[in-house]
């Protein structure tokens, strides 16, 4: 496992790599208020054979801010930017929530980088413009510990709240250790992003992944978006989340090497 810090555009972010580095390349892209451990598990089990690369967006993690505007296609070119540092020029791209918007950004920013791609318990929309601004406000005026409870509600189905409880307390300080600053770029972000439009120029094999308890972005929300897209496949998780990589992190797995079979990536 090695941590690197990279300059893309002005901005420091931290980047972890693991497995072989001429091995096929696989990025992946992180939820709001969350750093790169969340994938921790799936990369364990894929770093034998796969370049696994992980970052933390801007605002969040170790990487830091940068100057605004801060939008989904700045995140985009960011990861973009690490796959040049790191002379990667084709991938496949694993994001959740946020990061799959960043994935679908990537893809259309640059498609001929990207052999597929799994996007998990996202849309091409997420969420209402009014709805982010309040939260805007509620993390600026009473930061993230007044909203964490709510949050990790919507993050973890009920059985992750009975029976890890110890996990729960770990994945609350991620939350609250992030930036105030960071989370409300990635709200407005969210808030200013749409890529409904998009969707049907997506040429690549994706499957997307739903956990069935997911109270952020819903089944009906993901599956909705999968269907929108005309090569895709929808996976939905039973007693799952928004995180399935946390909480599933096995089926994750067999739906990312299932992906990259059919692609050919490795």
């Amino acid at each position: 496992m090695a941590s690197t810090f990279v300059d893309v555009g002005g901005c420091v972010l931290h980047v972890r790599q693991d497995g072989p580095t001429d091995g096929p390349a696989l990025l992946f892209s992180n939820s709001l208020g969350t750093d790169l451990r969340i994938w921790d598990a799936v990369v364990e089990a894929l770093c034998d054979r796969w370049h696994c690369i992980r970052m933390d967006k801007r605002g969040h993690g170790l990487s830091a801010l940068g100057g605004a505007p801060i939008t989904i296609e700045r995140y985009a070119a960011d990861a973009l930017g690490v796959l040049d540092h790191l002379g990667v020029t084709r991938t496949v791209m694993a994001g959740v929530s946020i990061g799959g918007l960043i994935t679908q950004a990537a893809y259309a920013a640059r498609p001929e980088a990207f052999a597929g791609l799994m996007m998990c318990d996202t849309a091409a929309k997420i969420g209402a413009a009014d709805l982010w601004q309040q939260r805007i406000d509620m993390v600026r005026t009473d930061g993230l510990e007044a909203m964490a409870d709510t949050v990790l509600q919507r993050w973890f189905a009920p059985v992750f709240h009975r029976d890890r409880a110890v996990d729960l307390v770990g994945y609350r300080q991620m939350l609250t250790r992030t930036p105030a600053d960071g989370y409300a770029a990635a709200c407005a972000a969210l808030r200013d992003a749409d890529y409904t439009a998009k969707a049907a120029e997506i040429a690549v094999p994706c499957v997307v992944i739903c956990g069935a308890e997911d109270g952020a972005t819903t089944p009906q929300v993901v599956s909705a978006f999968a269907a929108s897209l005309p090569t895709a496949r929808y996976v939905e998780l039973p007693d799952v989340g928004h995180l399935p990589s946390i909480e599933a992190p096995d089926a994750v797995v067999s739906e990312l090497k299932t992906l990259l079979k059919e692609v050919n990536h490795g």
